[in-house]
């Protein structure tokens, strides 16, 4: 695995504090209530027609034709009847999907759904129904309090393809972790052996009668290693809709760890060796009012103690990365920590945030920025667009020659206030290209001398140039530089996008900005 693939696949793996008291408790139940015999056929056949199936159209977007969209495209995938008259399913099932539709097991009808709100975060996508009558018949299915214990058993109810009936597979909770989701979302997740595959995206895991979790995921090319949403990201979800806000995940830090079990490392930290921590190597900023420092050793989250791999004991069988614990504590913008710097141990606030600035941002069901001027074809890079060159040999092997940044700083936040990377897409046909290579995927450093800020930026300096040529130099290195005529460009966009159907010349900001008087 090359490091780009490798370094995508970390970003966005598996394509993905009330109650403190209990969770540290060492002889900590399973879950109140659960029982641990396998559910009966009754139960099996109650939770079966709170399972639906979920239809739709999908026509995500086109990365490198960013005017457009794909292909339609039929999805099904499932989901669970839940509190208020109300569908849980996976928002990347019900992402750019129209024509939204469910039905029950053993049914014949199919009901029209709409989405009433996405955490894309966090994977999750709540439906209403147009015929709420539906719910008479098919009532909300009980999610359990509290994490299952490692290899308890579990059956995993949905629609995977293959078949039109509702499918059950068995297996037991291998791992529970606290891990990305993609891009900066983090959250509990469980790791189960039961077969998952496409289509079983929001059906429900249950343990007896009650709901552990939600299918979303299945690690490609691996046998039986399927992913659950826990009950606790679902409720946290469900609170803050209910409150009249947006989910957007758990708060985070940007600061950047590593292990402190060299012993060499341990010494130059001056660490007795009965301390255990991680060591701060790179703080989310570099100014001296931030409170975490480069060489700090952070001990403890609140009171809880930190191993020296980062790891923080939730109950006899688990431990889980100490970022768990922002959740709940402070004030919701810092967090209590304990470090030790220069030997001695200091109290500090962590600030800590639900959205962590990105370089790469993920389109959260939106579609790309784009903007035309003649031949050429600008756009924003997003986490989709560089994950697809992961998928693309002969283009990751461009990239890496090159030391393209959306290689080299892929992971990486902006380096100042609304900075984004602009990429050109395949030319669209024309003369004026005539000599140039196709430039799909250059990063654009420079127009006409000045270092391109954003996307919206170039559109400006196209916009305003005076100059009888336009010059565009890229990142990349060893790679040509375009030069065209201004008036070239501009007299030939209209009957190049009417060559190639294209109806707008860019996106909403960048035409606002295109029209916008200097």
């Amino acid at each position: 695995m090359t490091l780009f693939r490798a370094r995508i696949f970390l970003l966005a793996s598996v394509i993905w504090v009330s109650g403190l008291g209990r969770l540290f408790a060492e002889d900590a139940p399973s879950m109140p209530g659960l029982p641990s015999q396998a559910a009966s056929g009754a139960q099996i056949d109650a939770i079966g027609n709170s399972v639906v199936k979920v239809f739709g159209t999908r026509r995500g977007p086109d990365v490198m034709k960013p005017w457009t969209k794909l292909d339609p495209l039929e999805i099904s995938g499932s989901g669970l009847v839940i509190e208020g008259n109300r569908i849980l399913t996976n928002a990347h099932l019900v992402q750019y999907v129209t024509n939204l539709q469910i039905q029950g097991s053993q049914a014949g009808d199919r009901i029209s759904a709409k989405v009433e709100t996405v955490s894309q975060g966090i994977d999750l996508a709540v439906l209403k129904l147009d015929d709420e009558s539906f719910f008479a018949t098919h009532p909300p299915l009980m999610r359990a309090v509290g994490l299952p214990r490692i290899r308890d058993s579990v059956l995993v109810y949905g629609y995977p393809t293959g078949g039109e009936s509702l499918s059950i597979t068995k297996g037991i909770v291998s791992r529970i972790d606290f891990s990305s989701y993609g891009g900066t979302h983090f959250g509990l997740r469980m790791q189960i052996d039961a077969a998952i595959n496409h289509g079983n995206s929001g059906g429900p895991a249950m343990v007896g009668d009650k709901v552990i979790g939600l299918a979303y995921s299945f690690l490609s090319g691996a046998q039986n290693i399927g992913y659950i949403i826990p009950n606790e990201e679902i409720d946290l979800m469900l609170k803050r809709v209910a409150a009249g806000g947006a989910y957007r995940g758990r708060p985070m830090s940007a600061d950047a760890y590593q292990s402190t079990e060299n012993p060499a490392l341990r010494r130059f930290l001056h660490l007795d060796p009965g301390v255990q921590g991680v060591v701060v190597i790179k703080p989310a900023l570099d100014d001296s009012a931030y409170p975490i420092k480069r060489w700090d050793v952070v001990t403890r989250i609140g009171e809880v103690p930190v191993d020296n791999q980062g790891m923080v004991k939730l109950r006899d069988d688990l431990q889980v990365s100490m970022t768990y614990l922002y959740q709940g504590l402070g004030d919701g913008a810092f967090v209590p920590v304990t470090v030790i710097r220069g030997g001695r141990a200091e109290s500090v606030q962590l600030p800590i945030a639900t959205d962590l600035p990105v370089l790469f941002a993920d389109l959260e069901g939106s579609y790309p920025s784009y903007f035309i001027l003649g031949p050429l074809v600008f756009s924003r890079a997003s986490l989709q667009l560089v994950a697809l060159t992961a998928s693309l040999p002969a283009t990751t092997e461009w990239l890496e020659k090159h030391d393209s940044p959306l290689l080299t700083r892929l992971g990486d936040k902006p380096a100042f206030p609304g900075e984004d990377v602009v990429v050109l897409c395949p030319f669209l046909a024309s003369a004026l290209t005539v000599g140039y290579r196709d430039p799909a995927l250059r990063v654009v450093k420079v127009v006409n001398g000045t270092p391109v800020r954003n996307l919206l930026h170039l559109v400006a300096l196209l916009r305003d140039s005076k100059q009888k040529f336009v010059v565009i130099e890229f990142a990349d290195q060893h790679v040509e530089k375009f030069v065209f005529r201004q008036q070239e460009l501009v007299a030939s966009t209209e009957a190049i996008m009417a060559n190639n159907g294209i109806r707008s010349q860019g996106s909403a900001d960048t035409m606002a900005e295109w029209n916008r008087t200097p």
